[in-house]
Formats: structure tokens, C-alpha cells, sequence
């Protein structure tokens, strides 16, 4: 494979000059970090889109807010999963409290009554809302007016959010999934974005609009939901020999949301670029992993907005923050599985993943 080259025209060295802004030279430094572009003259000799290990470190470096006495409460991030019930409270758990070990200021998470009493005692971090419902809780005759209030009570929240995570132990309910649905498309037309994982990707799969063109919207499917998602999207089989070039058809089919294919190498791609991240994490394969991505996700994509947002200077060019989003998170989660391995081995767990999050940030964006 080789080695990355200079961007395409309107973007090659003569734009960066000892008279260009610093916001451009940042724009430039994400850009290359992404590890998918070439010249439109050397793709249009390939068949297969290029696919290059991403500067994952280099993203984090220059995505991660830094600290300093100015900032208040919640400009680090306010992040909201949407999950949780009787059955499955772990799940949003690790998210939310993933959000806050990486830096995030606040962590709500919106789930059903029976799930809110054992998620509130995990953790005191942790804003829980009591809200969704369940078909088995409710009469037929009802669940028009819970539906709308259930809406009404998520929509008084959701302007506060840089980013929600739907999905983690949100179960396959009927009910419950109409009304996640209807929150999706009101943080849809709320320009919030959305990172969708476990049973949410169940829900996606079946309702493509749900994310069809919203360019703010993050799939992390694993081996077995990207399979459903292929068959569904591309009416075919995964093809494995050809992962990239699938990979970024779909996105493309779907409408520019961002796919991170989760794998032995994460594969991401939005539609027009793909990129990897393949260092290596653990072979300690405990449940909950794709829990602390999607929460990493979430909270590296706000800040990559954020920090896009704040150049005050956008360009056709500007990476696309959901894709620097999914590099950091992925390898963030990767660091912090290799250094609980180190320590736990075979006993390794989740929740001692998550205990290394802060310290593998640290190790690559030192906070003071």
C-alpha cells in the first residue's frame, strides 16, 4: 500500500504559506489525519477505494478541549443515551459512564422505570430519567397519548445535548421502539447527533429513515448486525475481500451517515472517504465493549464538531467530525482494553476497561 499523498487541488502546500491562518493549517492537519484521500487523478485508476490508517493520535491531540479555569459546567459535553430496560441495564450504564471517565461534563440516560432504580445505583454520576415504557406496562387503549408524552418529556432536554447514544440495552419492545423512533427524528430536526448502537442499529435496520441523509449520525455495527445492514441496504453478502469499497457504498447507499465497522481493524467511512484504525486492543472479547465505543463516540464527536465549529472558517474541505469521532473513539477503546489486558488478563471485564479510559487519554493528550 502507499504511502499517503498531498491533497487534491485547492488544498496542496501553496494554500499553506507563512501568511495562511492557523484555522486552515488545523483544517489541513485533520484532514491528512483522516488517512482516506488521494489525488481524483490516482483514484480514477483504482477500482477499490483507498483505505489508510488514520493519525488517530494526532485527531485526539487536536480535538481534546483543553482544560483551563474559563470553562464552565457542560462545555466539555453533555451526552444522553437512550436505553435501558428490564432486562438489559448494563449496557446503558457503560455508555454514559464511558462519556464521563473520557471527559464529558454530564451523562443522562433516558430509559424504562423498571431499568432507572438499578442504573441510578451503579453510579450517583449519572442523570437518570425514568421515562420510556414498555408494551406489557401500558393498554393499547393508552399508548397514543404515553408515545406523545414520552416524545414531550425526552424533546424539554434535547437542545442541551451535543450528542445522543441510541440503543445500549434498549431491548426489541414494539412499543418502546416506536417512541425511540420518534426521538430520533425529533434530534434529527434538532441538528443533534446520533450514535447508534445495539438494538438501535435492530430498529435502523428495519427503519433506514430514521438516519437516511442525516450527515450527524453514526452506525457501529458489529460482524453480525453490518451483515443485516448489507443484506438490507446492498441486498447482498458481506464482502470481505473487498471490505472498504463495500463499506463505503453503503454509507453512500444509506446517504452519507457515518458506518463504523467494528472488526480485528475498525473500518469508517461516510460515503466519500474510508478510513482504519487496526492497533491492536485485546483478545479478551467480554460483553459491553461496544457499549464504552458508542459512549467514546459520542463524546469525541462533540468535541470535533466543537472544535470544527469554533475555526469560524469552514470549507468545502473541513473533515467531517463524525468520522474524527469514530478514529479517536476507536482507538481510545483500544488502548484502554490493551493496558486492562496487561493488567487483568483472562479476568479481564469491562468495567475495568473503563477504569483505564482516563489513563489512556492521558497517555496520549497529557491534560495539564
Amino acid at each position: 500500500m502507499s504511502a499517503p499523498i498531498a491533497i487534491s487541488e485547492g488544498l496542496d502546500s501553496r494554500m499553506w504559506g507563512s501568511s495562511s491562518s492557523s484555522v486552515l493549517r488545523r483544517q489541513l492537519f485533520l484532514i491528512r489525519s483522516l488517512g482516506g484521500f488521494r489525488h481524483k487523478a490516482q483514484m480514477a485508476g483504482r477500482g477499490a477505494s483507498p483505505t489508510l490508517e488514520a493519525d488517530a493520535e494526532g485527531v485526539i491531540r487536536r480535538i481534546t478541549p483543553v482544560l483551563d479555569p474559563i470553562r464552565y459546567k457542560g462545555q466539555a459535553g453533555k451526552i444522553a443515551v437512550i436505553g435501558g430496560c428490564r432486562e438489559y441495564t448494563g449496557a446503558p450504564y457503560f455508555a454514559a459512564i464511558s462519556a464521563l471517565k473520557i471527559g464529558a461534563d454530564l451523562s443522562h440516560v433516558f430509559c424504562t422505570k423498571d431499568a432507572a432504580t438499578v442504573i441510578k445505583s451503579y453510579s450517583p454520576e449519572l442523570i437518570v430519567h425514568p421515562i420510556l415504557e414498555e408494551s406489557y406496562s401500558i393498554r393499547d387503549d393508552e399508548k397514543a397519548s404515553v408515545s406523545t408524552k414520552i416524545l414531550a418529556e425526552v424533546a424539554k432536554w434535547m437542545e442541551r445535548f451535543d450528542c445522543i447514544i441510541v440503543g445500549p440495552g434498549l431491548g426489541r419492545d414494539p412499543f418502546l421502539l416506536n417512541c425511540v423512533g420518534d426521538i430520533m427524528r425529533h434530534a434529527t430536526q434538532s441538528n443533534i447527533p446520533i450514535v447508534v448502537d445495539g438494538d438501535g442499529l435492530f430498529l435502523v435496520t428495519n427503519n433506514l429513515d430514521l438516519v437516511k441523509d442525516n450527515s450527524l449520525a453514526v452506525l457501529t455495527p458489529n460482524i453480525n448486525e453490518y451483515k443485516r445492514l448489507v443484506d438490507k441496504v446492498l441486498n447482498c453478502e458481506v464482502n470481505d475481500q473487498d471490505g472498504s469499497e463495500q463499506l463505503l457504498q453503503l454509507a453512500k447507499r444509506i446517504g452519507g451517515v457515518t458506518i463504523l465497522r467494528k472488526g480485528k481493524a475498525d473500518l469508517i467511512s461516510d460515503g466519500k472517504t474510508v478510513s482504519r484504525v487496526s492497533t491492536y486492543g485485546s483478545p479478551r472479547r467480554c460483553g459491553g465493549q461496544g457499549d464504552i465505543l458508542s459512549g467514546s463516540v459520542a463524546v469525541f464527536s462533540s468535541w470535533a464538531r466543537h472544535h470544527l465549529l469554533s475555526n469560524k472558517q469552514p470549507t468545502e474541505r473541513s473533515p467531517n467530525p463524525m468520522i474524527l469521532g469514530c478514529i479517536a473513539g476507536s482507538l481510545l477503546l483500544r488502548r484502554a482494553a490493551a493496558l486492562a489486558f496487561e493488567n487483568k488478563k483472562r479476568a479481564t471485564l469491562t468495567t475495568d476497561i473503563i477504569e483505564c479510559l482516563g489513563k489512556s487519554l492521558e497517555d496520549i493528550c497529557p491534560a495539564v
